[in-house]
């Protein structure tokens, strides 16, 4: 134990040593120093940029997707991606019939594994609050448990009652884009406006969502108004429509799946040998290719990166060289009273590490500048996450230890009595 111990203090201090030597290193020639910190700060700069961005595409991707709910069904005439294997026949599903109220109704009856369920048409109208409009504004209107399906947060007022989902009360909850066009910081609750000739009261605004490149609803930019309403001044069947259903927590997915093909094969009265002439969207299915995808482009972020990193390794082993050079009578004065191979193979190892240490460091500093200067205002707001520091400053530990090894080992295997007397 008390060896160990000992073996231990020899080390840090060696590591204290070495730190110091590198430190005068860096002061001794300055135009060196930069050279050499300058290619691991790049590159360590474009990495974790690169990766910072990414983060912050993948985080747009994930809310947009997840707006209204991950595992929520949604039964349309047309699916969002064609079979595995197959073309997509678009011109053989628009000729499918679409969702109707009565198929809702049905599944809504007869299903054992749902949780809530969901009818919703979509159309737009012009909106206006006395001299402002909102041209074709976009309108969803749904039946009750919307709320229950969709993660959508009212900021300011409240959200329909059963009653009025369920009655033809003309109300609505407006989103933040149409709450600012309108209402120019006004409050709009309990406000009237016109949604085309009807007059509908405000009794909600959703909490902003923010821009993202991967939205099924957008309702920054549209109002939703109870079906029951919205069907008094449209023909539901001339818009376009879904139905959405969220499945029991403790549902295995397949039979959650099964039953709703089931019960949608019955309602429509499909016989076995009929094809099915609906689809079941899952959300999880974008979200499997946004992960594919996201792998190539991180892939793409480590070619990005490595170049850089590349060049700043060959930085890093061109000064060690050189610093083995200058200090060749030292290291054979060390060996000379008793220094151990792996002492001075730690010595310069601590000695890369640190120096690639502090070009990383300063790269992080480089990619916290950006972020700090754009992030907030970029389309998709960045942050610099503790994992791509720490995944920073490791890449930055193995390029110092992985480029400063091959001087280190030479200098290990120097022979005294050769070092001493080099000139």
């Amino acid at each position: 134990m008390i060896k160990l111990y000992r073996q231990i203090t020899i080390i840090s201090k060696l590591i204290y040593e070495s730190i110091l030597f590198a430190y005068s290193s860096l002061k001794g020639d300055k135009f060196r120093t930069f050279l050499s910190l300058f290619g691991v700060s790049i590159g360590i700069f474009s990495i974790v940029t690169v990766f910072t961005a990414i983060d912050a595409l993948r985080n747009n991707v994930a809310t947009g997707l997840n707006s209204f709910g991950g595992n929520t069904l949604y039964i349309q005439e047309f699916p969002w991606a064609p079979p595995e294997g197959e073309e997509y026949k678009w011109w053989e599903y628009r000729k499918r019939p679409a969702t109707t109220i009565e198929e809702f109704q049905y599944i809504k009856t007869n299903s054992k594994t749902a949780e809530a369920s969901a009818f919703v048409i979509f159309t737009s109208k012009n909106i206006r609050y006395k001299r402002n409009s909102f041209n074709s504004g976009f309108i969803t209107a749904p039946t009750s448990d919307w709320d229950k399906i969709s993660n959508v947060e009212i900021e300011n007022g409240r959200y329909f009652s059963p009653f009025e989902a369920q009655s033809s009360t003309p109300v609505a909850v407006i989103g933040n884009s149409v709450a600012e066009a309108l209402f120019a910081g006004e409050d709009p609750v309990n406000k009237i406006i016109k949604v085309g000739q009807s007059n509908v009261k405000v009794i909600g605004v959703n909490k902003k969502a923010g821009e993202s490149i991967i939205s099924i609803f957008d309702t920054d930019n549209s109002i939703t108004v109870p079906y029951r309403f919205m069907s008094t001044l449209v023909n539901a069947r001339n818009t376009s429509s879904m139905i959405c259903v969220k499945p029991l927590d403790n549902v295995d997915r397949d039979e959650f799946l099964l039953e709703m093909k089931l019960l949608m094969r019955s309602v429509r009265r499909l016989s076995p040998k009929q094809s099915d002439n609906f689809a079941l969207n899952e959300m999880t299915f974008l979200l499997n290719q946004t992960k594919s995808i996201f792998k190539g482009i991180n892939l793409a972020g480590w070619i990005i990166g490595g170049f850089s990193i590349l060049i700043g390794g060959f930085g890093i082993a061109n000064i060690m060289f050189v610093s083995v050079k200058e200090r060749t009578n030292l290291i054979g004065i060390q060996k000379a009273l008793g220094a151990k191979r792996y002492i001075i193979l730690t010595q310069f190892l601590a000695e890369a590490t640190f120096l690639a240490l502090a070009g990383g460091i300063i790269g992080l500093l480089m990619t916290l500048a950006i972020v700090l200067i754009v992030g907030g205002n970029a389309a998709f707001p960045m942050e610099l996450s503790a994992y791509n520091i720490f995944r920073g400053l490791f890449i930055s530990s193995i390029i110092g230890i992985t480029a400063g090894f091959i001087p280190a080992y030479t200098a290990a295997r120097l022979n005294p009595v050769d070092a001493i007397n080099s000139k």
